[in-house]
Formats: structure tokens, sequence, C-alpha cells
């Protein structure tokens, strides 16, 4: 990408977005990186999002694995557009257990109203990575309207 595209403006509006997820905060994950096409989501294992048997419930990793690549979507749109997942697959390949779980999110093909974007999820442990998900999601662009924001 471009300096001209990808600017201050673009990056604050996926940062404000995401500050107003909800479910973002409830599940305590925070957004490390973004930059054109690409997101990171991390977050920190705790009881409040486990399972059973102490994992990072499936849902949870859900949960990031499709805000990393709806932000890396958002990242490329106009301004004047939001996004909406319209499917998503995942494959849980391993437990989530580690220091920290992290969602990196990045599009594989941009279009004007549907783009194709995966998100590899990672469980940090001891300085080493595992991979633990794998999702592949459509996104869609929609006009931004009545409350809807980016």
């Amino acid at each position: 990408m471009t300096d001209s595209f990808w600017n201050a403006e673009r990056e604050a509006r996926v940062r404000d977005s995401f500050a107003r997820q909800g479910m973002m905060a409830t599940l305590g994950a925070t957004l490390e990186k973004v930059a054109p096409g690409a997101v990171e989501i991390a977050l920190r294992p705790a009881p409040a999002i486990s399972q059973q048997n102490g994992f990072v419930h499936g849902g949870a990793i859900g949960a990031i694995a499709d805000s990393a690549a709806g932000y890396a979507t958002l990242s490329l749109l106009p301004l004047d557009t939001a996004v909406l997942t319209t499917e998503f697959k995942i494959n849980l390949i391993a437990p989530a257990v580690g220091e920290r779980i992290v969602a990196r999110g990045e599009v594989v093909k941009a279009g004007k109203t549907l783009t194709i974007a995966q998100s590899r999820v990672i469980a940090e442990s001891g300085g080493q990575e595992k991979l633990i998900a794998l999702l592949v999601a459509t996104m869609m662009a929609i006009r931004n309207r009545d409350g809807l924001a980016g």
C-alpha cells in the first residue's frame, strides 16, 4: 500500500471501532497491531473465558479470530464503509493453552463488496508459538449509515 492510502485516519478508525466492541472488552482482548490488510488481536487466558478443561473456550477463540479478519478487511475499505462477517469456518487445531493467545488476521483477496480474509490463531508460551486455530471468512462491505460505524 502507498503512504497516501495508509494514514493515521485509517488506523484510528480501526482502533476506535475495536474500542467500541463490548465482546472484545468482555474477553479482555487487546488490539496489538494494525497495518494495511493485517491486524493482530491478543488475549490472556483467564478462568472467565475458559472451558471445563481449563483451555480458552472455542467461542473466545472464534470471536478474536473473526474480529481480526474483520478489522484486517476494514483497514482496506473506503472510509465511508463498514464491514460485516457473512460467514466463517474455523478449524480448532489444538487446545488453547499458553501465556497469550494471538489472532493474526489478514486479507487474502479484497473485493468491492466481498473480501476473503483469514486468521491464524497461535498460543504463545515460553517464547514459543503454536498454531491452535485457523479461520477463513467472507466479509461484506456495507455503506455507513445511521449508527453503523466502521
